[in-house]
């Protein structure tokens, strides 16, 4: 099994990092320093929790004066790259939210996402004062650095994963827009990920903002089609009929398919275990068509009720008349995100949206002993 990330704050990592600072700034008391970070309740600690007790700890251990701390963190971040330096971007977010302190606190998310990413740690500052900060990245946005133009996209998605909502942006996003239109057309496939990303936030709480946007930006330019593409792959899966038209699926999957099928094996097993899904479905003759398919699970839930998942089997343009068949294995594990119960679960085959076919597995708790 995998050691979790939380790891990665080893003590000999934190020792290696102390006797870093300690030749940047010989006053550094490496040994109080870990024992302040890795006291008793250190193993109880998650990832992000370890991360702001080592931004704490530095807070106490290096110049109480916000301005000198950071010139040592400036020195540092040189040699210091990479995710486990998280915590460089989060000391500014601890310690660098007064007022006098803006300036300087931006120069160093700027430079601190360089090796790491402050993705996280400019979003209380949005919190706190919008319109200025999204003054930064705008600025940001046009800067020659991918990194520092990626933080100014990832930093105001509404929806970050590990991140703080934003919820003035989840109920108006547009201030966001002009930064993702400044990057629409960015060199950088690391930032137009994030853009993708951005539009796919914002597609969850005004989809007709995120179509308006795909319209607009279609046809543009090839590395433009490809973020919108990305950043509509949420309209796709609700298979929303004007987005589907935009990316010139057939608008009437039910008279698409003229057969399909949907089968699983076994159709009875255990928690843990795994099967075999096996569809199979034939194309109407005629010209090519874009197809979409997927195929979707009614997960049983704790208390009876049942929710859909989607998987995509495949996602391309076919000549009329086609059969296509396929095979997917699906495990039936239990997930930090999702927990299976006993129960019939339908799966169905999803083509544009619809569904053409479908079949029932029976679920069983397994044995306790």
């Amino acid at each position: 099994m995998a050691e979790p990330l939380k790891d990665i704050y080893s003590e000999a990592f934190l020792r290696e990092f102390g006797d870093k600072v300690h030749v940047v700034y010989d006053a550094f008391d490496r040994e109080g320093f870990l024992a302040a970070v890795m006291d008793e309740s250190w193993e109880g600690l998650a990832l992000k929790a370890r991360m702001r007790r080592i931004s704490d700890m530095l807070g106490r251990y290096l110049p109480a004066r916000y301005e000198d701390a950071l010139d040592i963190l400036f020195v540092l971040s040189e040699s210091c790259t990479g995710f486990p330096y998280l915590f460089f971007p989060d000391f500014v977010e601890v310690y660098g939210q007064a007022d006098e302190h803006w300036d300087l606190s931006m120069q160093a998310l700027e430079a601190f996402t360089r090796g790491s990413s402050s993705e996280f740690a400019i979003r209380p500052f949005l919190l706190r004062d919008p319109e200025r900060a999204m003054r930064q990245m705008t600025i940001w946005s046009k800067h020659p650095n991918e990194h520092v133009r990626r933080l100014a996209s990832e930093g105001c998605r509404p929806r970050l994963p590990w991140g703080v909502a934003l919820a003035m942006f989840k109920r108006d996003p547009a201030p966001v827009l002009p930064v993702l239109e400044q990057l629409k057309e960015d060199p950088s496939l690391y930032v137009r990920k994030s853009v993708a990303n951005n539009l796919n936030d914002i597609a969850k709480d005004h989809p007709s903002i995120v179509l308006e946007t795909a319209r607009r930006w279609k046809g543009v330019h090839p590395d433009t089609d490809w973020i919108i593409r990305h950043g509509c792959r949420t309209l796709v899966r609700k298979a929303d009929p004007e987005i589907m038209g935009i990316f010139g699926y057939a608008e009437d999957a039910t008279s698409l398919v003229t057969s399909a099928i949907m089968a699983a094996e076994p159709s009875a097993l255990t928690i843990g275990e795994t099967c075999e899904l096996q569809y199979a479905l034939s194309v109407r003759e005629g010209e090519p068509v874009r197809i979409r398919i997927e195929y979707g699970i009614y997960f049983v839930k704790a208390k009876g009720q049942t929710s859909r998942k989607l998987f995509l089997l495949s996602d391309k343009t076919v000549s009329g008349g086609t059969r296509l068949t396929g095979k997917r294995t699906h495990r039936w594990a239990d997930l930090t995100t999702r927990r299976h119960y006993p129960g019939d679960h339908r799966i169905v085959l999803v083509v544009n949206g619809c569904e053409v076919a479908d079949t029932l597995l029976k679920l069983e708790a397994p044995e306790v002993d």
